[in-house]
């Protein structure tokens, strides 16, 4: 795509004639190239001065799926402005196809997201004196640190752990296998959940290989997460609406904002292309499990 040279005056403008610091450039370059991705997404090999609002709508609505906090998607909206003010500025276009750019009024409400700083007040709550204290441990730092869906780790196997490649393999939405990489933190937990405290519960028939068991020896309900989670919240003294969903968003959301790329968070979320379908990028193993090692806060 012919976006480099633009980037690069960008970056050069922001630097010599706003003073802006060498963080803050970086953050607005990241915001342009979250864009430039999207598009290579959607095989639109587009220049800067072919874009129209429509392209930036779609966008929009794309990072909103991906369950980005409405701080971050206004951030990079900013961003995107701000370059196109730039170009605007520098005669490379004659209209700006952001001016009526606006940040989505979705209707529904997207789940809040946690920072940092709420998930480690909410693993620190967790009462390790507890049997299951090991248990809830290892379920919200596994959350955290791979994006599932609820249901994807109430039904996870010990079978579909690859622990010391680092990946975990999960059947999803449509029965769809995918590999997902997982954080230092969550494996760690995971392990000793495993070995330590999982091996004293009497499994019950058919459940001798689901990882997370209730004290019958039986698979956890969704509706115990959602407890689990609520209790955690209310003695960490966590106001937000939350739900093991939360963790997911937060998992994007930390991701995305510390740079990593957004073709490897939508696989590893197990998103298909938000806008089209028939899009949809296998990206190898190796570049999913840098983005966790680069970006995560966990690794």
């Amino acid at each position: 795509m012919m976006w480099h040279a633009d980037i690069n005056g960008f970056k050069a403008y922001l630097q010599l004639e706003k003073s802006l610091s060498s963080h803050s450039v970086e953050a607005y370059i990241h915001d342009i190239e979250k864009f430039t991705q999207y598009l290579s997404l959607q095989n639109q090999a587009l220049p800067p001065e072919k874009i129209e609002l429509s392209h930036f709508q779609g966008f929009i609505k794309w990072i909103v799926e991906l369950g980005l906090s409405s701080k971050t998607q206004a951030r990079i909206i900013s961003g995107i402005k701000s370059f196109y003010n730039y170009l605007l500025l520098e005669n490379r276009i004659k209209i700006n196809p952001t001016k009526l750019l606006e940040s989505p009024k979705t209707g529904r409400h997207l789940p809040d997201t946690l920072s940092i700083e709420e998930i480690d007040q909410l693993i620190t709550a967790i009462d390790l004196s507890k049997p299951e204290g090991h248990r809830n441990k290892a379920m919200l730092e596994t959350l955290y640190s791979s994006g599932l869906r609820v249901t994807e780790l109430i039904q996870l196997k010990i079978t579909n752990l690859k622990l010391a490649d680092g990946y975990i393999q999960i059947i999803g939405k449509g029965n769809k296998e995918r590999i997902v990489p997982i954080g230092k933190i969550a494996i760690k937990q995971i392990m000793l959940y495993k070995d330590e405290f999982r091996r004293l519960i009497r499994v019950k028939k058919g459940f001798e290989d689901i990882l997370f068991l209730n004290r019958r020896g039986t698979g956890i309900s969704r509706n115990m997460i959602f407890m689990i989670i609520k209790e955690l919240a209310k003695k960490s003294g966590i106001t937000k609406k939350i739900g093991p969903h939360t963790f997911r968003h937060s998992f994007a959301t930390h991701l995305i904002e510390g740079g990593a790329d957004l073709r490897a968070v939508q696989e590893m979320l197990g998103h298909e292309s938000i806008t089209t379908t028939e899009i949809y990028l296998h990206l190898n193993r190796e570049h999913l499990r840098d983005a966790i090692m680069r970006y995560h806060p966990r690794s």
